[in-house]
């Protein structure tokens, strides 16, 4: 893969074909978004488990408790609780943030001087962690309006939207974005050293097995793309994990700064309390993760015919 096809496409790279021809942005937009949404059906649950266990409202002990409770009392629906927010803003977000890689790609190996050489490991590294810059700003409202709904029990409210609007209601517009906004450099701290990890063990992945194979790095088979995307989603969350659980602490209504809850969890549960919810985020990162890249990989392909046929 060249550098002119890295900085030209806002896709995972496996989508990406070894020629000068560009995808159109509409088909990186939506194509990103049909991944998102395939991430978060596939994944909710877990990230619902996640976040309870995180947010330590609930003492549920383990992961299998968590479930056991939130089906008894909820019923199955009850694990998709929270859904709508991550459901309205994946496009956007998975959009701006493969752009965000793209562009980033395109700064770093501006440097190089001939646009064929092949972007290093720090390279990918550098860009996967600009891509964060630009998400943070669309994820952080709904990530807290999703956490928020995640953590109630019984029905106070209906989910984000209810919560959303019971906000602007009772706080006002100008309170009401400072709350929205709440966790914000705590999930840059997640996202930056996560989309480091990410983007370079699905760029490792993808070398090692499109040269253990028949199949070029550009026509992976789909069992390959499940297993790299798979793969690289676990690599994000085990490096981001800590700054995860200090994120759903702040989002789920504490006062403290995240150096303060770093400190007072650290004192009062130990090392371990990082690393809370570890067990569900694994789970769900290479199902959702590997359902992600593979809706892309299959949305991008449709619509690459539709625009040739047209």
């Amino acid at each position: 893969m060249d550098v002119e096809q890295i900085s030209n496409q806002a896709l995972p790279l496996s989508a990406m074909k070894e020629t000068k021809t560009t995808v159109p942005g509409w088909i990186s937009f939506v194509s990103g978004g049909v991944g998102g949404i395939c991430l978060v059906l596939v994944g909710h649950p877990f990230d619902l488990v996640k976040v309870r266990l995180q947010a330590g409202i609930h003492q549920y002990g383990s992961m299998g408790n968590a479930f056991n409770s939130i089906v008894t009392k909820d019923g199955i629906l009850g694990l998709y609780r929270g859904m709508l927010a991550p459901i309205i803003g994946v496009t956007p977000i998975f959009a701006v943030s493969f752009w965000g890689y793209a562009f980033g790609m395109k700064m770093v190996t501006s440097f190089n001087g001939d646009p064929q050489t092949k972007p290093t490991l720090g390279q990918i590294s550098l860009a996967g962690a600009f891509s964060a810059l630009p998400t943070t700003a669309l994820m952080v409202p709904f990530e807290r309006l999703k956490v928020m709904a995640q953590i109630q029990e019984g029905t106070a409210y209906k989910g984000p939207g209810s919560i959303l609007i019971s906000m602007l209601r009772t706080k006002g517009v100008g309170n009401s974005l400072k709350m929205l906004y709440r966790g914000t450099m705590a999930t840059l701290a997640r996202d930056a050293p996560g989309s480091v990890a990410y983007f370079a063990t699905y760029e490792i992945l993808k070398k090692k097995l499109s040269s253990s194979s028949s199949s070029s790095s550009s026509s992976l088979p789909v069992a390959s793309i499940l297993v790299a995307g798979g793969l690289a989603g676990m690599a994000n969350w085990l490096v981001a994990i800590p700054a995860d659980v200090i994120k759903s602490r702040i989002q789920a209504g504490s006062e403290e700064s995240g150096t303060q809850l770093l400190k007072g969890m650290l004192q009062k549960e130990g090392p371990r309390a990082l690393f809370k919810g570890l067990g569900p985020a694994l789970l769900r990162a290479f199902p959702a993760n590997a359902a992600c890249f593979a809706g892309v990989e299959i949305s991008t392909s449709m619509f690459k015919k539709i625009a040739l046929e047209n």
